[in-house]
């Protein structure tokens, strides 16, 4: 694991591999060598207390188990945490904060089965905040999506060797300053919320790309990140556009080469690098 300024208290035994090879047979009936996804359990512990056990990759572990408890509002004051410890062999990770939660078991009853990869869910303290959230409004270039997403194609690496993931990136203008890839793309929006969360870094002048569709809980997601440009080269559901509308995220979707759908924010989108009509006839 990598975080710049990584605090003192960031205790860890972390280190797992993210795919492993496996033998196949192919269509014709000959054996292949190929690797595929890891995928192992991690139980997230508040105060020693079990809040929820995440299916991941285990990429940047202590960042996931941050950014989950950040953005379900189970904590909120990072000068308060104490400890962070990962450990596989128990497939663990202990956060130990100094910050009351009194109310955690109250939180914990309201539960929200979400569209997350397989099966999501979120807790009472969720929707907390979100009428606060003032984003501000971008500026973006269309010549600039297209450079961005081709930067992003340098990325991906577990998805290109091994498939079954989801990529997540932070961005400024076409660069990527993280990027991260988990089997959930939840998990990979929390692992860099909690990134940006020890870093004290601000969201207003990044975008977030996802590979992932634009679902309500991705869009809160963000919103809370202070990010006000969301990408994805998947889809959009309603409700997702619904909040993005609500919090003023400009939301682009269905974003390949040089093809995008600009569901809301299109006012904030320079045309500057418009393609080639196809030909109609």
């Amino acid at each position: 694991m990598t975080i710049d300024k990584q605090p003192t208290f960031l205790k860890t035994q972390a280190d797992a591999p993210l795919t492993i090879a496996v033998k196949a047979i192919n269509e014709q009936g000959e054996v292949v060598d190929k690797h595929i996804a890891c995928e192992r359990p991690l139980t997230v512990y508040l105060n020693w207390q079990p809040i929820v056990t995440l299916m991941t990759l285990g990429a940047r572990p202590e960042a996931l188990a941050l950014g989950y408890l950040k953005n379900q509002g189970f904590i909120s004051d990072v000068s308060k945490l104490e400890s962070v410890i990962v450990d596989w062999e128990v497939n663990s990770a202990a956060v130990i904060t100094s910050e009351t939660t009194e109310h955690l078991a109250e939180k914990l009853a309201e539960k929200t089965v979400t569209t997350g990869c397989g099966q999501g869910t979120v807790y009472g303290g969720f929707m907390d905040g979100l009428d606060d959230i003032v984003l501000p409004k971008p500026q973006l270039k269309q010549s600039m999506l297209y450079s961005l997403l081709n930067n992003i194609s340098a990325y991906n690496e577990t998805y290109k060797n091994a498939g079954a993931v989801h990529g997540c990136g932070l961005c400024q203008g076409d660069q990527i300053s993280s990027f991260v890839e988990d089997v959930g793309r939840h998990n990979a929006v929390d692992t860099l919320a909690g990134e940006m969360w020890l870093k004290q870094e601000m969201g207003g002048n990044k975008l977030f790309y996802t590979t992932g569709r634009l679902t309500s809980e991705m869009v809160i997601k963000v919103a809370k990140m202070g990010i006000p440009v969301l990408l994805s080269r998947s889809g959009a559901t309603q409700m997702g556009l619904e909040l993005a509308q609500k919090l003023g995220i400009t939301m682009i979707a269905r974003a390949k080469g040089r093809h995008f759908l600009i569901y809301h924010g299109a006012d904030n989108i320079e045309f500057d690098a418009p393609p080639a009509k196809r030909n109609q006839g």
